[in-house]
């Protein structure tokens, strides 16, 4: 025991709801609001001096949840009754320990919080609540615990990953081949000072003026090749069908069009893709065909493709046959919704994935426990949001920030739900009023998490 670990105090937690400025298309399926989950965690030191953490971050049932025996509103109001036994249940957990250590025990927890919510709920669930959905509920709580541990000891909390505050080295959480080994070493002690901002173009998005046909006249822009100048975009994430091949081939033919015509007009000469198929596609060589027609029809679209978000189902032992080794061998592969544990991370590898896509929404600890395996095995290593908004966009940027190898920071919320990043605005502007294409993440260098709740 160290004289730096910490004990739980009392944890609270609120909603907020807000409405998307235009519906997001992903997967087959359409979102047009979110729920916010708020959590604030006091803790205390052996000295008895205390000091409280906060964390949020968005309630993303239809990515979470997204399976047909449990409807939509039922999966988000379980979710969130989760997460609200997860904080009460936190009131009772008094070990003493390193946020991570606390995190990761308290976790052990979650299935027998999950039974419980089912079996008290008023919904009739007809099946558990999933590990993903589990993991994106507590995460506000794991937020809150590592930002009040930071507050408690002036430091950033990515800043105390060594072993002068853990009590456990990284064997005891991801095996024998980090014996020895803490965090530290995977992460950088100041967050990265500027990078570019991924910009998602979903299935619904129309492209150009011509697909306008309900014009929202917000004074934010109203089509993809608007976008561009307004933010000065050079990293670009497409959200495709998985399950319609012209259509998907198209699409990608259609946005790398607009860009060759609006980066030139940029004098900008360099940008990107990433390609998102949700787990939609029925095998690899619907991933390979895609990438031959990609190729095909514009050498320079595919050159401009950086990775490929999962393109199969997230069950990867219910389906051993979809194996990723040949679609790999072109463009890196990085395992997304299936990651939710070191056991997935090791199947994903033996299937051929070759990257890892890293989310603040699966909770801290595990963000920060896969991003040390994915380097250890020189997987590729990207950070994805959940259109995540004001704290939880902040939250999620600081792993994109603090993560050797990660490029850029996905940031959605601007896209589709602005309202919920006003009031901060005003205190992290250049996280949120984006005009060349990139974020000062060096901001996100304060004490906790690396920035601080508005009022």
């Amino acid at each position: 025991m160290k004289e730096t670990d910490i004990q739980i105090v009392e944890v609270n937690c609120s909603t907020q709801k807000f409405d998307y400025r235009s519906p997001m298309k992903f997967g087959g399926r359409v979102v047009r609001d979110v729920v916010l989950l708020d959590v604030s965690v006091k803790a205390a030191t052996q000295s008895g001096k205390t000091a409280t953490g906060f964390g949020s971050m968005t309630m993303g049932n239809i990515w979470a949840w997204p399976g047909g025996k449990t409807e939509p509103e039922a999966a988000l109001e379980s979710m969130i009754d989760f997460g609200k036994e997860v904080v009460a249940s936190a009131n009772d957990f008094k070990q003493w320990g390193h946020p991570l250590e606390l995190a990761y025990d308290y976790a052990k927890s979650y299935n027998k919080i999950a039974e419980n919510v089912v079996s008290k709920s008023k919904l009739q669930l007809t099946e558990p609540i999933p590990k993903l959905a589990q993991l994106v509920a507590a995460s506000p709580f794991e937020a809150a615990l590592f930002d009040a541990y930071g507050r408690l000891l002036n430091l950033n909390s990515y800043n105390t990953l060594s072993a002068e505050f853990c009590n456990r080295d990284l064997s005891y959480y991801l095996g024998d081949d980090f014996k020895g080994e803490y965090l530290d070493q995977y992460t950088l002690r100041e967050p990265k000072d500027r990078m570019p901002l991924y910009h998602l173009v979903g299935a619904l998005d129309p492209l150009t003026a011509a697909d306008v046909t309900s014009p929202l006249n917000d004074g934010l822009p109203e089509h993809f090749a608007d976008w561009i100048t307004y933010n000065g975009l050079t990293h670009i994430k497409i959200k495709l069908n998985g399950d319609d091949l012209d259509w998907d081939v198209n699409r990608v033919i259609a946005i790398d069009k607009i860009c060759e015509e609006v980066q030139a007009k940029r004098n900008c000469r360099e940008w990107f893709y990433s390609s998102d198929f949700n787990e939609r596609c029925a095998n690899v060589e619907y991933v390979l065909g895609f990438l031959d027609k990609i190729k095909e029809q514009s050498p320079n679209a595919i050159n401009r493709l950086q990775y490929i978000e999962q393109p199969t189902n997230r069950d990867l032992r219910a389906y051993p046959e979809n194996r990723m080794h040949k679609a790999a061998a072109v463009k890196p592969v990085v395992i997304d919704e299936s990651l939710v544990d070191l056991q997935a991370l090791e199947d994903s590898r033996k299937m051929g994935y070759s990257g890892v896509a890293l989310k603040a929404c699966k909770g801290q600890a595990e963000a920060l426990l896969m991003g040390a395996a994915a380097q250890k095995y020189k997987m590729f290593l990207c950070v994805q949001d959940l259109t995540c908004v004001g704290a939880s966009f902040l939250h999620s940027a600081t792993l994109s920030a603090r993560f050797p190898g990660v490029a850029a920071i996905e940031g959605n919320g601007r896209q589709y739900c602005p309202a919920a990043n006003k009031k901060w605005e005003a205190k992290y502007p250049s996280m949120f009023i984006i005009k060349d294409g990139r974020l000062g993440s060096g901001t996100l260098n304060e004490i906790g998490l690396g920035f601080a709740p508005t009022e």
